[in-house]
């Protein structure tokens, strides 16, 4: 029962066509944003806190989310999502579900520290 709970809007954040800087090595082109509507982001089932890691002497933060979004949303394992004011990387591949429930969940990560 997902589909009454997908009502938050998030931006997806794509890395534009290479282009060339001045010494002509391949540089990201601007980053391309898309609003998708009709979804939910909830942490991964049975997390409830952040992680907190302690790396190299300092502590690193790792939030972990889960994105339900609509079924045919275009998202890659390259991009990032824009939720809350946070930026996710997507972790991984996408899965599509079909079904009468049907819709894209893909697993999020941010790291702070």
């Amino acid at each position: 029962m997902i589909g009454p709970f997908m009502t938050e809007t998030v931006t997806r954040i794509r890395s534009g066509a290479p282009t060339r800087d001045a010494y002509g090595n391949d540089v990201e082109g601007p980053a391309e944003e898309v609003t998708i509507s009709g979804c939910a982001v909830l942490p991964p089932s049975g997390q409830t806190a952040p992680t907190v890691e302690l790396t190299a002497g300092r502590d690193q933060v790792v939030i972990a989310r889960v994105l339900f979004a609509p079924a045919g949303t275009d998202l890659r394992p390259t991009d990032r999502i824009r939720h809350a004011g946070r930026v996710y990387e997507v972790d991984g591949e996408p899965s599509p579900y079909p079904g009468q429930l049907a819709h894209i969940e893909a697993n999020l990560k941010a790291v702070n520290g």
